[in-house]
C-alpha cells in the first residue's frame, strides 16, 4: 500500500467534510495499525490533531506506549505538540509530506500565544519571558508525588 497517498487521501476527505487539512497513518510491518485525520474543528478539541489521535489508537491497539517498530506518515511537518508526542512514542521513522513553508500561502492557524513561524523560539526563552503567562509555583508536597512513584516503581 502507498502510505503517503493514504495520508493525503485522509486529509483531503477531512477537508471535504469541513475539517482541517491534516492526517496521520501509523504503520507496522507494512500494515496500517491506526490512522486519523485532524478532528479539531469537528470536536472543538485543540488537542485532536491527527498525530495525537492516530498515536492514541495505535498504542491502544498494540497495548504499548512505545511505537518503536512503527513508521508514521503525516501530511505536514509536526506542530510542537505533535512533535512532542512523536518523541514520546519513539517511532522507527516519521515521514512528512509538506512543510509549513509549502502550505503557508494556503493555510494559517495562529493562536493567541504563538504563530507557527515563531513558536519554536519560545522554547529557548526562560519561562518568565515566554508569551504564555507561565509561573513556577513551588510546593514541597509536589515532589512527594514523584517520590511515591519512585517507591512503587523501583
Amino acid at each position: 500500500m502507498d502510505f503517503v497517498n493514504r495520508t493525503i487521501e485522509l486529509a483531503l476527505q477531512n477537508v471535504e467534510q469541513g475539517g482541517r487539512p491534516f492526517a496521520c497513518v501509523v504503520v507496522k510491518n507494512e500494515e496500517i495499525v491506526a490512522e486519523s485525520a485532524n478532528q479539531v474543528a469537528q470536536t472543538n478539541d485543540p488537542t485532536a490533531h491527527a498525530e495525537i489521535l492516530a498515536i492514541r489508537k495505535a498504542c491502544e491497539k498494540l497495548q504499548t506506549e512505545h511505537l518503536t517498530e512503527c513508521d508514521i506518515y503525516i501530511l505536514a511537518s509536526p506542530c510542537p505538540m505533535c512533535l512532542g508526542a512523536l518523541y514520546y512514542c519513539s517511532p522507527k521513522k516519521v515521514e512528512f509530506i509538506t512543510t509549513r513553508e509549502d502550505y503557508a500561502p494556503y493555510y494559517r492557524d495562529d493562536r493567541k500565544y504563538f504563530e507557527l513561524e515563531t513558536f519554536y523560539s519560545e522554547y529557548a526563552k526562560p519561562s518568565e519571558d515566554r508569551r504564555l503567562p507561565l509561573f513556577y509555583n513551588r510546593s514541597s508536597k509536589g515532589i512527594d508525588v514523584y517520590k511515591r512513584w519512585h517507591e512503587l516503581n523501583k
